[in-house]
């Protein structure tokens, strides 16, 4: 397969890079490879006309509404992406804050400031963080089973009912309180899913539950955008290195590649783009969500991936959380609301019960956080929705969630005259082609093995042309999966993965030495190197 396109160029020293998405992880390794001249030769090639992957802000309701990636998760000095923001200057004082980065949260949601029950009116705070102490210190014992010989349960959702079971034995309030607390139980199931990305939290697997690292530091926000960081990163790039609406068809790896304007030169890498253009290439690191990986598996990449790798694709879990942001003209929560949760009366984490989607979609949102006041002129309520009833909420047309929303909203406060919401935007992560969900966890039959044995780069057996095909993203990072700062890290380490083999290289004796060969010369703007053969 001869290659074509704009990678055609002069031929000059170092290696030819390409990696394959413009998100965080992608354009992490890229800022890394660009601040060592082993590498003059490097392509991000993003599938649409933007950068930033999950990162996506937008400028609506008159401010910055978070599309994608909402909160830095543990903003303090081991998080990456908190170190980078505050480099850059794009947090707030608070944030900045050595209190803040102080506070241990246990990766767990705090409570809200109100809780509305589907029968209309408000549930007793009381009851809601009795509940919740219930819950979040179960959920703190599910992580105590990492390291067990055998587990109680193969999931933590599982896990969690079996003990809610043997707690219910010591309740004595009455049977509407009882039913009133499985409600409460059923919401904060339903925002594990969310934290999770995962229709049921009886996909997640109970033994790795723990292996997943929680930073200190009380999670914060960008007051200008998330996007803002993936702005700055992408603006320290040389203008040529971002190559955008180029979706990638298939990556041919383990091959002999030619290109016209380097004769007697071979490649072990062609990238084949939708629209017929090839880059070859001696690297290529890959940096698409797994959600795509997974839908693209059989034709992604030629030769087809080795079985173990293939099947760790499989079996990691990842699903799809969404938002719905409701602009009102006029608030009709209290001026210190943050968090509003929405409890529906019958419901129970106990039961399985599966109402039609179209019927019921809306009793998966747990709630709404109240974005910062944009002015005078627009109120906006962030609401969040995990699993099939997200997916499903994404067919819907922007009126009929609107409607169905301003339903809810009219019966949970027991006001039928409430004003409907003006405006609605919302994600969709499961519908975006080059998505297909939100972020990843590890699912029963899986564990952070299959992570690590994503992250590991092909050719796997160590012959031929090393490191043809390196694996990053979010769903590669054994204990920050799901988190931007994981995606961060994984992207370095790929790129410090191909600096450390370049600068070996650097270091081979010169000819006449017993190995008898000269190394490639690195940092030249001048010509191609060698393949690696």
């Amino acid at each position: 397969m001869q290659s074509s396109g704009r990678q055609a160029e002069a031929p000059g020293r170092g290696p030819r890079v390409l990696v394959v998405g413009g998100g965080i992880a992608g354009l992490g390794a890229a800022q890394r490879l660009c601040c060592h001249p082993a590498f003059p030769h490097l392509r991000v090639l993003e599938a649409t006309a933007r950068a930033g992957g999950r990162i996506r802000s937008e400028r609506s309701f008159g401010g910055v509404v978070e599309v994608g990636a909402h909160w830095i998760h543990g903003p303090s000095q081991g998080n990456p992406v908190f170190q980078l923001a505050a480099k850059y200057g794009l947090l707030g004082e608070k944030a900045l804050s050595e209190e803040n980065q102080l506070i241990e949260t246990g990766g767990h949601v705090g409570l809200p400031s109100v809780s509305y029950a589907s029968s209309g009116g408000s549930v007793s705070p009381e009851l809601v963080a009795e509940v919740a102490r219930l819950f979040y210190s179960l959920i703190d014992q599910t992580r105590e089973f990492l390291h067990a010989a055998e587990t109680p349960a193969p999931s933590v959702g599982e896990y969690l009912k079996k003990e809610i079971r043997q707690h219910m034995a010591g309740w004595t309030e009455e049977e509407e309180t009882k039913r009133l607390k499985l409600a409460i139980l059923n919401n904060l199931f339903n925002v594990e899913c969310c934290v999770s990305g995962t229709h049921s939290m009886d996909l997640v697997a109970l033994a790795p539950f723990g292996e997943y690292a929680v930073l200190p530091g009380l999670d914060c926000t960008f007051p200008g955008g998330y996007q803002g960081l993936t702005d700055r990163i992408m603006a320290s790039l040389p203008k040529d290195v971002m190559v955008f609406n180029k979706p990638v068809k298939t990556i041919h790896w383990d091959g002999s590649f030619e290109e016209a304007s380097a004769p007697g030169e071979t490649f072990p890498v062609l990238v084949e783009c939708e629209d017929g253009g090839c880059f070859p290439a001696h690297h290529v690191v890959v940096t698409v969500p797994l959600g795509f990986l997974k839908e693209r598996l059989d034709t992604f990449f030629e030769p087809p991936l080795p079985t173990e790798k293939a099947e760790a694709i499989r079996k990691i879990g990842f699903g799809t959380n969404n938002k719905i942001f409701l602009e009102f003209e006029e608030p009709f929560w209290q001026p210190d609301c943050q968090h509003i949760q929405v409890v529906w009366r019958e419901t129970s984490p106990l039961e399985d019960a599966a109402p039609k989607l179209q019927d019921a979609w809306f009793k998966k949102l747990v709630g709404f956080w109240v974005l910062p006041s944009f002015g005078r002129a627009s109120q906006v309520l962030c609401g969040f929705i995990a699993g099939l009833e997200s997916e499903f909420m994404e067919t819907l047309s922007d009126e009929d969630v609107l409607l169905s929303l301003t339903q809810v909203l009219r019966r949970v406060t027991g006001n039928p005259r409430l004003p409907a919401p003006r405006s609605v935007l919302r994600s969709r992560w499961h519908s975006a082609p080059y998505t297909r969900g939100s972020y990843s966890y590890v699912a029963v039959g899986s564990s952070g093995d299959d992570l690590d044995l994503l992250a590991q780069p092909l050719p796997a057996d160590g012959r031929g042309a090393q490191l043809q095909v390196l694996f990053a993203g979010e769903a590669t990072h054994r204990t920050f999966y799901s988190t931007t700062h994981g995606a961060l890290l994984s992207g370095w380490r790929e790129a410090d993965r191909l600096i450390a083999l370049w600068d070996s290289q650097a270091q081979r004796p010169e000819p006449g030495s017993e190995l008898g060969s000269a190394p490639p010369v690195l940092g030249s703007r001048g010509g191609w190197p060698h393949p690696f053969l």
